[in-house]
């Protein structure tokens, strides 16, 4: 090692700031815009208390003054306890958006924090100085007298400005500064991390990008310098941002959920008219419908009519005007430049997790509600079957019920496609376009005889059978016994519509007049109109080849007065077979349609009411979840819009969503896992497309949601800049699929109380589920794709390795096993999956998750000193981005966008123990953390 080398492993040298700096604008760099305008780092030396039986625990609380007459908060940074000679990891960085200028006036109050659990503490001293002073110092560095309210000195402060962009060997050397702190030792600052911004990656900024900012704001930064254990330095910027979805996205999910309903009550209407008997009961239903119709109405009232924040906070999860909103969505950025000089960007989205707190969980939650439900179906359908000998009824098993299902939907899309290639057709003749009419044709016979298939089924013809025998006319039409004698009883049964027949008929009587061969003539005369028109487009193709080759005949028959080609012969010749086609796949398709309307009307009939009430409950369930995917969807497609192996990943075996609870298996946060674990099931049924927006504004970049709960389908529009980046596979509209997996570990007191005297079934259900759907995830990776697709670890253990030790851990079933969440979260980043962390309402025990995760990456990715992590976790946990979720939720008042805290709130919080239960979870997390590290070691 060079003399210069080992010098600087002696001391701390701070970069410097750019001479561009002493500009009037202090615009900072153009090809980083997430780079400070301005950034310096603190350190104090000889504090002096008044009680000399103790040393202070201090941190500084940076003020500026710009064109207002008052002194406004900007930033904080971390406590440092029992040492006189303080060095803070944490760096106070302005941004563009700060609006200092070298006038700019900062003040820096030393604090002596006396109690951390109730947040006493006292003003030690102060120091004032100006931008420019610090900017025109030859090193960018200042040391300052602290005073306190009497003017009495009380110790220094040495403030050194941060290099923006600046060659190695033009930075000017500074002094040594303390190396230990405590008895710990602080590594040395290696300077190359603040080469030139030129040889960075290109990076997608939450603050400046055109397509992110259209879904994401209020934007909260905060700095850090971190050394490693090669003495180098990291750079870290932590960021935090609230999404416009969490308004956006329930709006648009509800709005289709209402149009579904809508569509739903027009389906049974247009039934056509029943006897009496089934007339009451569409009654019941169609009400029971309309009563959840307005529900949706009044939600979608107030989501438009809603003016506050764009995050729902903690205190209003169980709002009724906002359940559909997910609980304090945030997305959590962290930026790293190493030594390399390369950003390391990993992104999470962080979210209450996703319960219908309005309704409760007495009742328990969405899985147990399932379940008794499916058994109440089934006992049902045990009923109705031990009286089909008596009664003669059709019994609907329950595959026919998603069979219809199915049909209703295949007919719809086919039909429509069919009407759309018949209009094709019918352009083409008049265009008189030989390639056009063959290749349309083509087309067209492949989607009718796709429609025939589907109505030429045993299903569809006994519920058309069933339909005609609910017809008045056909009931009227019996002889014996008379209409009177048959009737629907229907009663209530705690909020169940029953219905019970009364009455020698079936209602469903396989003895109709209507026989199963008239429903066969039906679907046959579209196959006998389809063969008709191909044959006559046959016909004319070949007379006009026979044209085309035979010009002298042409001409001959001109001369004895033949006839010519009309330009309107071929519309003329199919136009009366396109309109019979149309016709009668209308009338096909109307038959078939309403049997199978009929046909789920009479197997939702006993349970409607429960049906709709769980439905709605999984809606609310479901919609949070799914903001929370989209987020984290267009926060890894903008961020790997150049990683061609994710790309290729992605469109291949669909994206990886790894979702982290920290709920427990007790009380009311048992049932909001089982409605957080159905929510995120049902993610499987969500589909991504990636279109090229119409413009460059806002709002046209933000997600469009199409479809139904059978299935939704989420369009990303994005920039014809980065549209064209992507692989063609994914412009030309492949649908990109989801693989959501859920890992509960209860780390609380509350899952204390579970272990010794509850149930933790359910978390290793869900467990072992995850587990077989990850597993099977890395196996379809492994058949279609190389692992050169997969993002580069620093970790010496192999993915199937992590998979290994991740299922004897699932299989172990040991109390608070936090090495499930680290596994699965290492996991996940190396599968290029997107990463979720929750618990109740997203504060507390998901800010120790965020924040120990983050420290975990550093030291494991990018070597930060072990010497440092308690020190880089109580940073960031203190002063951090998370910091200022709390505060947001506490105060309800407090815009994230708003960096001018008030020091009421600030400094009245208990900045580590939040509360009782945050210090007991971050003392459980730091004994498991040691535990882990003495077992890897």
């Amino acid at each position: 090692m060079s003399e210069r080398g080992r010098g600087q492993r002696g001391q701390r040298p701070w970069s410097v700031c750019t001479s561009e700096m002493l500009g009037l604008a202090l615009a900072g760099n153009g090809l980083d815009p997430d780079e400070p305008v301005l950034e310096f780092s603190l350190a104090c030396s000889d504090l002096i208390t008044p009680s000399l039986d103790r040393k202070p625990n201090t941190f500084v609380a940076v003020s500026c003054n710009t064109s207002e007459p008052f002194w406004t908060k900007h930033a904080q940074t971390e406590i440092i306890e029992g040492t006189s000679n303080p060095i803070f990891l944490s760096s106070i960085a302005f941004f563009q958006d700060s609006h200092i200028n070298q006038q700019t006036q900062v003040k820096l109050s030393v604090y002596d924090v006396k109690d951390r659990s109730q947040g006493t503490m006292y003003l030690l001293g102060s120091a004032l100085f100006t931008v420019k002073e610090l900017l025109q110092d030859k090193d960018h560095k200042l040391h300052l007298t602290l005073r306190s309210a009497e003017n009495e000195r009380v110790g220094t402060i040495t403030l050194v400005a941060w290099q923006m962009e600046e060659r190695r060997d033009q930075r000017t050397p500074v002094s040594r500064l303390p190396d230990t702190i405590n008895g710990r030792t602080v590594l040395s600052v290696d300077e190359s991390l603040t080469e030139s911004l030129g040889v960075r990656a290109k990076y997608a900024s939450l603050c400046k990008d055109t397509f992110l900012r259209s879904a994401f704001g209020g934007t909260m930064s905060r700095m850090y310098r971190f050394p490693t254990t090669d003495g180098n330095n990291l750079r870290i910027l932590e960021q935090m941002a609230e999404s416009v979805l969490s308004l956006n996205v329930p709006r648009q999910f509800v709005k289709l959920l209402l149009e579904e309903d809508t569509a739903r009550v027009i389906e049974l209407e247009e039934l056509g008219e029943l006897s009496p008997c089934w007339e009451s009961l569409r009654r019941q239903i169609v009400t029971q419908y309309q009563t959840i119709i307005l529900t949706y109405q009044d939600t979608l009232n107030n989501l438009h009519n809603y003016k506050g924040p764009s995050f729902k906070a903690s205190s209003l999860k169980a709002e009724r005007k906002l359940e559909f909103m997910p609980t304090n969505l945030h997305v959590q950025r962290m930026r790293v430049q190493d030594v390399s000089g390369f950003d390391h960007t990993y992104d999470l989205v962080t979210i209450g997790a996703p319960a219908a707190h309005c309704q409760g969980f007495k009742s328990s939650g969405l899985r147990k509600l399932i379940q008794k439900f499916e058994e109440a179906k089934k006992i049902i359908y045990e009923e109705e079957c031990s009286a089909l000998s008596s009664s003669q009824s059709i019994v609907y098993i329950p595959q026919d019920i998603v069979r219809a299902k199915e049909i209703i939907a295949h007919i719809n899309t086919l039909k429509t496609q069919v009407s759309y290639y018949t209009e094709r057709l019918s352009r083409a003749a008049k265009e008189r376009s030989s390639n056009g009419l063959e290749r349309t044709l083509a087309i067209l016979a492949d989607k009718t005889r796709q429609l025939v298939t589907v109505c030429d089924c045993k299903l569809l013809a006994s519920a058309i059978q069933a339909l005609n025998a609910a017809r008045p006319e056909y009931i009227a039409s019996k002889v014996s016994p008379s209409a009177d004698a048959e009737q629907v009883v229907l009663r209530n049964d705690q909020d169940t519509l029953l219905a019970k027949w009364s009455g020698s008929n079936s209602r469903t009587s396989l003895h109709v007049d209507w026989h199963e061969e008239e429903w066969e003539k039906v679907w046959l005369n579209v196959d006998k109109s389809l063969e008709c028109i191909i044959q006559r487009v046959d016909k004319l193709l070949q007379k006009e080849r026979l044209h085309s080759d035979s010009s002298e005949d042409m001409a001959q028959n001109d001369q004895q007065g033949g006839s010519t080609p009309k330009k309107g012969e071929w519309s003329e010749a199919l136009y009366p077979l396109l309109t019979t086609l149309t016709e009668c796949v209308a009338m096909m398709s109307d038959k078939a349609k309403k049997s199978m309307v009929f046909l789920l009307m009479q197997d939702s009939a006993p349970t409607i009411a429960l049906d709709l009430s769980l439905q709605y409950r999984r809606d609310v369930v479901f919609c949070q979840t799914l903001t929370a995917l989209i987020c984290g969807f267009i926060l890894k497609l903008r961020n790997c819009l150049r990683d061609d192996g994710f790309l290729r990943q992605l469109y291949t075996i669909g994206l990886l969503a790894q979702f982290e609870s920290l709920l427990s298996t007790y009380g009311e946060e048992l049932a909001m896992l089982e409605d957080m674990s159905v929510g995120i099931n049902d993610l499987r049924n969500v589909t991504f497309k990636v279109t090229q927006a119409s413009s460059s504004s806002a709002p046209d970049m933000l997600p469009v949601i199409t479809g139904n709960r059978d299935g939704f389908n989420v369009r990303i529009p994005l920039p014809g800049t980065l549209f064209d980046a992507l692989p063609r596979e994914i412009q030309n509209g492949m649908l990109l699929r989801v693989q959501p997996v859920l890992f509960n570990v209860g780390i609380n007191e509350q899952q204390t109380l579970a272990e010794k005297f509850g149930d933790t079934s359910l978390q290793e259900i869900i467990n072992l589920e995850s587990l077989a759907r990850l597993n099977s995830y890395y196996e379809q990776f492994k058949e279609v794709l190389p692992d050169d697709c997969l993002p580069r670890s620093r970790s010496q253990t192999c993915l199937p390795e992590l998979l290994r030790f991740l299922g004897q851990n699932v299989h172990a079933r040991k109390n608070k096993n936090v090495d499930i969440l680290w596994q699965a979260a290492e996991i996940c980043r190396r599968l290029n999956g997107v990463r979720f962390t929750s618990c109740k309402s997203a504060k507390d025990r998901t800010a120790m998750s965020v924040t120990l995760e983050q420290c975990l990456i550093l030291q494991h990715e990018h070597g930060m000193a072990p010497q440092v992590f308690t020190q880089a976790l109580d940073c960031m946990r203190s002063i951090g981005t998370r910091e200022g979720v709390t505060q947001k939720n506490l105060s309800g008042v407090l815009p994230v966008r708003d960096l001018r805290l008030d020091p009421t709130l600030l400094y009245s919080l208990p900045l580590l123990a939040l509360s009782p239960n945050l210090l007991f979870v971050w003392l459980f997390l730091s004994v498991a953390f040691l535990l882990a590290k003495l077992r890897y070691s």
